[in-house]
């Protein structure tokens, strides 16, 4: 392993935020906030860090698979340590736990936040903090392999390390042609999204600042309410949309786009993910009709955002759904572990292991019943093989058990259980808000220092599909 090749790659990502914290930075100056000196240090700190690499060490067109995996790895531990920087600098609610959470939050597109008032922060820190959730929706590395020249295996290798193998199913094309589909749709959708909500009536700031926590499945608003803030049905149904949109693998989204949106409906896993959202929608708005909203209409319209925001990954919220009832809050604890299909922006299990899940599940009391019988287990009419699905079952028994975890160690340290479970699940799915203390309308500010670092942990855990962190703590073992 080379670490000076690593090195210069990191340096790569180094420079990208330091051009959004510049961005950042002019905001702040534009509108003469107090944030401008934090963020002007900080992208000046970050592009030296970024810039000496990039200087001093010779291009590398090709890379191996163990140098590919510390470059990745590597990047989305920096990127957070980096974006920790502007957090401290400012000060307010930020000591350097909770700026490290912040930051990870940010990053890994979890939205969960430590802010008490977060429209006490100045424009240009908000515009960072919505920018962390834009770099890392679509992926720090993916961003930076899109925008870059000609690399020749070294693109390959680094996109497949960053991309989960899930994700990769649906692309039918050589990386370069993929990563343009990646970027060409996620610009895409963060643009329509801005001139929508824009046209509903909302500033360009705060439409622009939201379009990147939709797109990016991260939930981080500008207002203490969040989208609730704003009480403007025309918006939240714009939001919806693109929520929806967003937790869709963006090959198919691609497809459908070119082609015949009718595609969609060809493939099994947005089939159940849609089904399942409309089921759960269903079951929420029965269950908090007349006990929370008089109203049939206001029930559908609170039980449709607040199902989807958490379904999606995407964390706003319209609604405090600590006060649902139990059944309503059980149903949404669900599809915060769900979450959307594999290839979108969205984190949790994903709605393409649960599928294989089911079918193996099916295939398993087939065999049972039927020993000599021989049976496939077919997702899009493609068989899926057997190691695939053991690592999606294996998957989902790991994840299961990680959240548990965290939620023991969270209930050790005198978090509720409530808390403890539905926040732990949460930030493992890169959701965001959780139940009791840390739900929709609440926030993570009275978890102790050591619970905010598990939870961090978990964000990284589960943005990185799990099995990247684990091998990046064991890479001395490796042969």
């Amino acid at each position: 392993m080379r670490p000076h090749i690593i090195l210069r790659y990191i340096g790569v990502v180094l420079v990208f935020n330091a051009v959004f914290l510049t961005i950042s930075a002019v905001i702040s100056a534009v509108n003469r906030d107090s944030s401008f000196l934090p963020l002007f240090c900080s992208s000046v700190i970050t592009l030296l860090f970024g810039a000496f690499p990039l200087i001093f060490v010779p291009p590398a067109r090709q890379i191996t698979n163990k140098e590919g995996f510390m470059i990745v790895m590597s990047s989305w531990l920096l990127s957070c340590l980096v974006g920790v920087i502007p957090y401290v600098l400012w000060g307010g609610e930020f000591s350097f736990a909770n700026a490290w959470f912040e930051s990870v939050s940010g990053f890994t597109t979890t939205g969960a936040t430590i802010l008490n008032d977060v429209e006490a922060l100045p424009k240009g820190l908000l515009f960072w903090r919505a920018s962390t959730h834009w770099i890392g929706g679509i992926g720090i590395v993916v961003f930076m392999l899109s925008v870059l020249p000609a690399m020749g295996s070294a693109r390959m290798v680094l996109y497949r390390n960053e991309m989960s193998s899930l994700a990769m199913d649906n692309f039918r094309h050589s990386t370069a042609k993929t990563l343009q589909i990646l970027l060409v749709v996620y610009v895409g959708l963060t643009v329509l999204e801005t001139v929508l909500l824009t046209l509903c009536g909302m500033t360009l700031f705060d439409a622009l600042t939201h379009s990147f926590a939709t797109i990016a499945t991260g939930g981080f608003s500008t207002k203490n309410l969040s989208v609730a803030a704003f009480d403007n049905l025309a918006a939240e149904i714009i939001i919806m949309i693109f929520m929806i949109l967003s937790g869709i693998h963006f090959g198919l989204l691609f497809n459908a786009i070119t082609e015949s949106p009718l595609d969609l409906w060809k493939s099994s896993v947005v089939k159940y993910y849609l089904l399942s959202m409309g089921i759960g929608i269903a079951a929420v708005t029965v269950n908090i009709h007349g006990s929370v909203f008089p109203a049939w209409g206001a029930a559908l319209r609170y039980a449709s955002f607040q199902l989807l925001s958490v379904g999606t990954s995407t964390g706003f919220a319209t609604a405090d759904s600590a006060i649902w009832p139990p059944f309503a809050q059980m149903v949404m604890i669900f599809f915060i572990l769900q979450c959307s299909c594999a290839g979108s922006t969205s984190g949790g299990i994903k709605a393409d292991r649960v599928v294989i899940f089911w079918k193996s599940v099916i295939k398993r009391i087939k065999k049972i019943q039927h020993p000599s019988a021989v049976v496939a287990v077919k997702v899009n009419n493609e068989i899926v093989h057997d190691d695939v699905i053991e690592m999606s079952v294996l998957y989902i028994a790991l994840y299961i058990t990680i959240v548990f975890i965290a939620s023991v160690l969270l209930t050790a340290m005198g978090v509720d259980s409530l808390s403890a479970f539905s926040g732990s699940a949460a930030t493992m799915g890169n959701v965001g808000p959780g139940f009791g203390t840390v739900s929709s309308l609440g926030n993570f500010s009275r978890i102790p220092d050591p619970g905010k670092w598990i939870l961090s942990a978990n964000m990284l855990l589960g943005r990185v599909e799990i099995f990247g962190l684990i091998l990046l703590l064991t890479a001395r073992s490796w042969k």
